[in-house]
C-alpha cells in the first residue's frame, strides 16, 4: 500500500485529502505545521508528499528545497494563491506538480495516481543489461536513481533525473520541448513546456564542465535537444 505524507495546516483541507485519500486505498499520515512534517519527511518513508505552501515554523518552500536535496519522490504543493505559481516555477525547488485551492478531491486522487504510476514506472528496476548509461565520464545508474560525473555524485531532482535518463536512453535522437514534457511530465500536469528548458539548464549546470558549452545535451536550434 502507497503510503502518502500530508503537510498541511488546515485541519479540515488535510482532513479531507486523508479521507479521499484512504478510501482509494491508500495510507496516509498528516501533521500540521512544517518542522514536523520535514522531519518526518527526511526521517521516514513515503511513497509521496501533499505539501502545503503556507505553514508554521517553516513553509513549503523551503521543505520542499531540503527533501530535494536528499529524495526524489513526487511532491506535489498545494496553494491558496494563484500568483504563487509562477513562484513555484521559478524557484525550480523540484516540486513535480501543484494544486491550486479550492480544489477538486477528485482531481487531487488523479494527481497522486498519475505521479505515483509515473515515478514507479520511470524508477522500475531495469535488467541487469541496462542498468547503468556511462559516457565519457557521465554514468546514469539507473538502478539506484544516481548521477555520477568523473566519479563524483551529482544531486538531480525527480525530473531532472527522468530528463537525463530519457535523452542518454535515446542518443543522437532529436526531441522537441512538446514532446519532452509530454514524456516526462504528462500533458495532464499543470505547467507548460517551458519548465523542460528550465530543467535542461539545470541539468547542464549540475553534469556539464563548461554549460555554455554542452558536451552531452545538445540544442538544436528550432527542433528541441539531442544527447550527444
Amino acid at each position: 500500500m502507497k503510503k502518502i505524507l500530508i503537510i498541511e495546516d488546515e485541519k479540515s483541507i488535510a482532513e479531507l485529502e486523508q479521507d479521499y485519500l484512504e478510501i482509494n486505498g491508500f495510507q496516509t499520515e498528516m501533521v500540521h505545521t512544517g518542522d514536523i512534517g520535514l522531519q518526518k519527511a527526511l526521517t521516514q518513508d513515503y511513497d509521496l508528499i501533499l505539501l502545503d505552501v503556507m505553514l508554521p515554523n517553516i513553509d513549503g518552500f523551503e521543505i520542499c528545497k531540503k527533501i530535494r536535496s536528499v529524495k526524489d519522490i513526487p511532491i506535489i504543493m498545494v496553494t491558496a494563491k494563484k500568483e504563487e505559481i509562477d513562484k513555484i516555477r521559478g524557484l525550480g525547488l523540484g516540486a513535480d506538480d501543484y494544486l491550486v485551492k479550492p480544489f477538486s478531491p477528485n482531481e487531487m486522487v488523479a494527481r497522486v495516481k498519475a505521479h505515483l504510476s509515473r515515478y514507479e514506472r520511470l524508477s522500475m528496476k531495469p535488467t541487469t543489461k541496462s542498468q547503468g548509461i556511462y559516457i565519457r565520464g557521465l554514468f546514469v545508474d539507473r538502478s539506484s536513481r544516481r548521477v555520477f560525473v568523473n566519479n563524483k555524485e551529482i544531486t538531480l531532482t525527480t525530473k531532472e533525473f527522468d530528463v537525463l535518463t530519457f535523452l542518454a536512453l535515446n542518443p543522437d535522437q532529436v526531441f522537441s520541448k512538446d514532446h519532452l514534457f509530454e514524456r516526462i511530465w504528462g500533458y495532464d500536469s499543470n505547467g507548460d513546456v517551458s519548465t523542460v528548458t528550465v530543467h535542461i539548464r539545470k541539468i547542464r549546470e549540475k553534469i556539464e564542465h563548461d554549460p555554455s558549452n554542452p558536451e552531452y545535451i545538445e540544442t538544436v536550434w528550432g527542433s528541441g535537444y539531442r544527447f550527444h
